[in-house]
C-alpha cells in the first residue's frame, strides 16, 4: 500500500511539473479514492489546488479533507483562513464551529477562532473565546495569547494578571516572563517601580528557564537602559549609563557561562560594546566568538557587516567558505554588493538567500 501511495504521489508531482494539471488532479483523486485517510495525499491535493486551482476548487478539496480526517486540524484551519482572506467572515466562523465539534480540546482551533474575532475588530468575542479556552483547553500559548490581547487593548493590569496565572501553571514557558518584563519596561510609566517589576520578571524567568538566550538578552538590554527609568537623577546620566553597560556586560558574561556556544549571546555582547562606543573591545569579542562558534552564520554575517570596508571582501569570502548555504551570510554579501552599487550581483545573491 505504501508503495502504491508513493507511486501515485510521485506520478502526480511529475504530471504537475510538466504542466498537466488535469492529469495530476485525476491521479490524486484516484489515490484518495483508494486511500481516503492518507493525510499526505490530501495535503498534496490542497497544494495543487492552491497553486493551480480556483478558490472554489481549493475549498472543495479542503472541505472533503476535513470530512475525511476531522481530527486533523490543519484542513479546518486552512479552510477557515481562506474564507477569512476572501472576506467571508461568517463562513470562516461556521467552519471553526465545525472544527470545535470535531476537536473540542484543540489549542490551534481555539486560538484560530480567537484570532479571527480579534483581527476583525470583535475584541470582546475574542476575549470570551480565550476565557473559554483557558477553562477547557488550557496551554501555555493560550495564556500567552490571552495576555497579548489585553496588552494590545492597553489593559496592562489584566495582562499582567493573566501572565501570573500562566506562570503559576507553566513555569518553564519563557515567553510569559518575556512579555511580563516587556509590559513593565515598555508600556507602564517609566519609573523605578516599573524597572523593578521588569527586573523581577526577567530574574524569575532566568531561574526557571536559564537556557533561554532571548530572556538573557532582554534582561541585559533592560540594565543597559536602566538610567532612562531614573527620572530623579538626570545629573548622573553619564555615570548611570556607564553603570548600565557594566551590569549589562556582566549579565551577558554570566549567560555565556551557563549557555556555551550560543551565537545569539555573543552577537548581543558585541553589539552592546559597539553601542557603548567600545569598538576595540567589540572586535576582540567578535574574534573570541568566532573561535567559540566558527560555523555560526549569525556571527559571520555580523562580522561582515561591522568590519571596516577594506576587510569586508576577505571576511565575505571566509564566511561563504564556512557557511555556503546560510541565508544570513548570503544576505550580508548581497548587502555588500549593493553598497558598492553592484545591483545585479546584489539581486542575484538576495534571490539565492
Amino acid at each position: 500500500d505504501e508503495d502504491r501511495q508513493r507511486t501515485w504521489s510521485d506520478d502526480a508531482a511529475g504530471a504537475l511539473s510538466r504542466g498537466a494539471v488535469a492529469t495530476a488532479r485525476a491521479i490524486l483523486a484516484h489515490g484518495l479514492a483508494t486511500f481516503p485517510s492518507k493525510r499526505t495525499l490530501w495535503l498534496q491535493a490542497v497544494e495543487l489546488e492552491r497553486a493551480r486551482g480556483t478558490p472554489a476548487s481549493l475549498d472543495e478539496v479542503l472541505a472533503a479533507a476535513s470530512q475525511r480526517l476531522p481530527r486533523t486540524e490543519i484542513f479546518w484551519l486552512v479552510r477557515a483562513k481562506e474564507k477569512w482572506l476572501a472576506g467571508e467572515i461568517d463562513a470562516a466562523r461556521e467552519i471553526l464551529t465545525e472544527a470545535f465539534a470535531a476537536n473540542p480540546d484543540s489549542e490551534p482551533v481555539w486560538l484560530a477562532a480567537a484570532k479571527l474575532e480579534w483581527e476583525t475588530g470583535e475584541v470582546e468575542r475574542a476575549r470570551v473565546l480565550l476565557r473559554r479556552a483557558r477553562d477547557r483547553a488550557p496551554t501555555d500559548r493560550v495564556f500567552m495569547k490571552s495576555a497579548l490581547l489585553e496588552r494590545e487593548c492597553k489593559q496592562y493590569d489584566d495582562a499582567l494578571d493573566l501572565i501570573e496565572d500562566g506562570i503559576a501553571k507553566y513555569s518553564k514557558f519563557a515567553k510569559l516572563y518575556m512579555m511580563g518584563g516587556q509590559i513593565c519596561a515598555e508600556d507602564l510609566t517609566r519609573d523605578k517601580y516599573s524597572l523593578d517589576r521588569a527586573r523581577k520578571f526577567y530574574q524569575r524567568g532566568l531561574q526557571a528557564c536559564p537556557a533561554s538566550a532571548v530572556l538573557w538578552i532582554l534582561a541585559s538590554r533592560l540594565e543597559e537602559r536602566a538610567a532612562a527609568f531614573d527620572h530623579g537623577k538626570a545629573g548622573n546620566k553619564a555615570s548611570n549609563g556607564t553603570g548600565g553597560v557594566t551590569k549589562s556586560r556582566s549579565l551577558l558574561e554570566l549567560a555565556r557561562l551557563k549557555n556555551q556556544k550560543t551565537p545569539e549571546l555573543w552577537v548581543e555582547a558585541v553589539r552592546l560594546e559597539r553601542r557603548a562606543g567600545n569598538d576595540k573591545l567589540a572586535s576582540a569579542l567578535m574574534a573570541r566568538a568566532l573561535q567559540d562558534c566558527p560555523s555560526s552564520g549569525l556571527l559571520l554575517a555580523e562580522n561582515i557587516i561591522t568590519s571596516p570596508r577594506v576587510e569586508q571582501k576577505s571576511k565575505s569570502a571566509d564566511a561563504i567558505k564556512r557557511c555556503p548555504d546560510d541565508p544570513r551570510v548570503i544576505s550580508a554579501v548581497a548587502a555588500l554588493f549593493a553598497s558598492e552599487r553592484k545591483i545585479d550581483k546584489a539581486r542575484k545573491w538576495m534571490d539565492r538567500a
